[in-house]
């Protein structure tokens, strides 16, 4: 195995969204940042970013949604250096009508949200346990916390996700992992919703989204707390958003 220190990071899409701004700001940092999604070109031109900076990335293809695939992921990231950092960033906001919305569908979202985040975390662990360190970062949502009508799915699996992360983080805490939860409340200034919804992200104005740097910034400032002052949760919206 390399003496390389490891940031594996599941949920990279396009280059504008915070899966790839988080391996860009760990890559800074002087980790190799392994990129992962099911989409080979798109995590092709985030390692390309990467490196073209003059900092070290790769790209494993994973689904999150697939168990095996995300063992196989962890057990690939291994054998490049030593895993101190895993971020599940995976799990995309759904909407759909909760008496629309069949048993395939919630399966589905549960997957990727819930059943996925737990198969990342654990497999990441197992890899961390031995050298009684490291970081496991999973990304939230506000749905994570409340259900909304047409969300109900997606609450579900975020819902359970944060679970996750409570029981991961109170059984392995003691032994150096820090596990932390990060509730993201409000909607990214990435290339979605830009693309998507533009007049929507015009109408907020003025740091009414939340900006991907400053979110990349608050995952590093979490995996550089010290194990006396470590967080288990975090929220982040703007200023301007409701809550």
């Amino acid at each position: 195995m390399s003496t390389s220190k490891i940031a594996v990071i599941i949920g990279v899409g396009a280059q504008q969204g915070l899966g790839a701004k988080l391996a860009v700001r760990f890559a800074r940092e002087g980790f190799t940042a392994v990129v992962s999604g099911r989409t080979q070109t798109q995590l092709d031109k985030v390692v390309e970013a990467i490196r073209s900076d003059g900092y070290a990335a790769e790209a494993i293809v994973a689904d999150a949604a697939v168990e095996s695939s995300v063992a196989s992921l962890i057990s690939q990231a291994e054998t490049l250096g030593a895993i101190e950092v895993a971020i599940y960033n995976a799990g995309g906001n759904s909407p759909r009508a909760s008496l629309d919305t069949s048993g395939d569908f919630f399966e589905k979202m549960w997957r990727v949200g819930t059943l996925g985040g737990f198969a990342f975390s654990r497999e990441a662990v197992k890899a961390m346990l031995p050298r009684g360190r490291g970081t496991l970062l999973i990304t939230g949502a506000s749905a994570s916390l409340r259900g909304r009508p047409n969300f109900v799915a997606f609450a579900a699996a975020k819902a359970g996700l944060r679970a996750v992360s409570q029981s991961f983080a109170r059984e392995f805490g003691p032994k150096g992992i820090h596990v932390a939860h990060i509730v993201i409340d409000g909607a990214i200034d990435g290339e979605r919703i830009n693309t998507l919804m533009p007049d929507y992200a015009k109408s907020r104005g003025a740091d009414g989204l939340l900006n991907l740097d400053a979110l990349a910034e608050a995952y590093w400032q979490l995996h550089l707390q010290h194990p006396s002052a470590w967080s288990q949760e975090i929220d982040l919206r703007p200023a301007k958003e409701p809550f």
